[in-house]
């Protein structure tokens, strides 16, 4: 007769039982936020887990469940977080305003007040308005003589591989706004900066447009969250 192998039983601790060097909140005032890893992070904001389920296991799991992505997380709908073990409606509403933050904060990095120089500043500022988003949108940069942004405007939001651009509606807002210069920017929710046919054709048309308007066109840059492609840098424009 076979004899079973024990199966341990499964041991879990709250956050009060662990040693301070592996509590959140301590480890920060001993060591600093720097040393935190994300669920831990997240533990700090979040608080406060649910019974026989310690906060600490609710974030690890949490971020596990996203394949350790914040950038995964920053896609999931309020309905898809509240769907998630121990977090309802308001761990919900404080995951997403974090992340609000974080993206608010990214698009301070380059000040409006100083000129565009490159497309890696267009990139900079744009990648955390569209770089993640799971549809595409088109946004247009209005700029002045001395090519500072006056003016950021969403053109349209569209699906997952396209969305429609109107080239006079486009050319009417900046003249609206006494453009002196203009950059397009759109993202690629697949991740891909190879440009579509439909890029070029629609970068060859805003092209003409703004010359017939005496509108500097600058530059045409497709964002994704790990990198862009510039019309400018590869010399297409």
């Amino acid at each position: 007769m076979n004899k079973e192998y024990p199966i341990p039983e499964k041991i879990v601790r709250t956050v009060k039982e662990m040693d301070e060097d592996q509590q959140p909140r301590e480890k920060a005032e001993k060591y600093g936020v720097g040393v935190l890893s994300i669920p831990e992070l997240w533990a700090i904001i979040l608080r406060t887990g649910t019974p026989g389920y310690p906060i600490t296991e609710l974030c690890r799991d949490m971020m596990r469940d996203n394949n350790g992505s914040l950038h995964k997380l920053e896609r999931r709908t309020k309905q898809e977080l509240c769907e998630m073990r121990g977090i309802g409606n308001m761990k919900a509403i404080q995951i997403l305003s974090v992340i609000e933050l974080i993206k608010r904060y990214f698009q301070e990095d380059i000040p409006i007040e100083d000129p565009i120089r490159s497309s890696n500043q267009i990139y900079e500022r744009m990648r955390h308005k569209i770089g993640n988003l799971d549809h595409e949108e088109i946004w247009m940069l209005v700029l002045n003589r001395q090519n500072k942004v006056v003016k950021e405007i969403k053109l349209t939001s569209g699906t997952s591989s396209s969305s429609v651009f109107d080239l006079k509606q486009a050319i009417k807002l900046a003249l609206l706004e006494n453009a002196e210069g203009m950059i397009l920017c759109h993202n690629h929710p697949s991740g891909t900066l190879k440009p579509s046919p439909q890029d070029d054709k629609l970068t060859a048309e805003l092209k003409e447009g703004c010359k017939f308007m005496n509108i500097r066109f600058l530059d045409h840059v497709i964002v994704t969250a790990n990198g862009y492609y510039s019309y400018n840098d590869s010399s297409r424009l």
